[in-house]
């Protein structure tokens, strides 16, 4: 959907202004969208119809550059893709939730000390992206609704945060966390967990 978009909004356009408007927006991060895929995207994206070659050119000795637009069926596959995910709400798999799931698992001390890094490790992020969403809106150098975007970001980030920090209070207040019948896991002299 992205390449297609992008495709769709700057054709005719070749894959390195569609990879330099991508990374522009920190699309790498927030949609799983490698730089160096976007070549292969294009060229799956063309056998399969969706985008049609407009022309080839070589400046010089650098590599033949490809210009690409959106064709009737391209056209017709983005809008589907763009209001599935306009008009549904998906789950994101998030492989901390499966890690979560294991909780009693760990030692109190570590499990408490993981979300603590978790959050700190999130607060970084967010002083990352905050910079950067100053420095682009001083540049003029997003579209706004992309920084509108990493404003949601930076919201869902804040909640986990916040969540990390409340959950590693609970453990280390000694709430029981342990399905019935199962004790405490003793922790080990150097607070690693023992072993299984």
């Amino acid at each position: 959907m992205m390449i297609l978009g992008l495709v769709r909004w700057m054709q005719p356009v070749h894959g390195y202004d569609v990879r330099r408007e991508l990374l522009s927006w920190s699309a790498d991060k927030w949609a799983n969208v490698q730089p160096g895929s976007i070549y292969h995207a294009l060229r799956k994206l063309a056998d399969e119809g969706l985008l049609r070659a407009v022309s080839t050119e070589q400046v010089g000795a650098r590599p033949a550059r490809t210009s690409y637009e959106v064709t009737p069926k391209g056209e017709e596959e983005f809008e589907t893709l763009l209001r599935a995910q306009w008009w549904q709400v998906h789950d994101r798999p998030d492989p901390f939730t499966a890690a979560f799931s294991f909780l009693p698992a760990l030692p109190r001390g570590e499990a408490a000390a993981a979300l603590r890094n978790r959050a700190n490790l999130i607060r970084a992020g967010l002083g990352a992206a905050r910079a950067s969403m100053e420095s682009d809106w001083a540049r003029n150098n997003k579209p706004v609704h992309v920084n509108w975007m990493l404003e949601l970001w930076l919201a869902r980030a804040e909640v986990e945060i916040s969540w990390c920090e409340r959950i590693a209070e609970r453990i280390e207040s000694g709430v029981s966390y342990l399905p019935a019948g199962m004790g405490e896991r003793p922790e080990r002299r150097d607070g690693a967990p023992s072993g299984n």
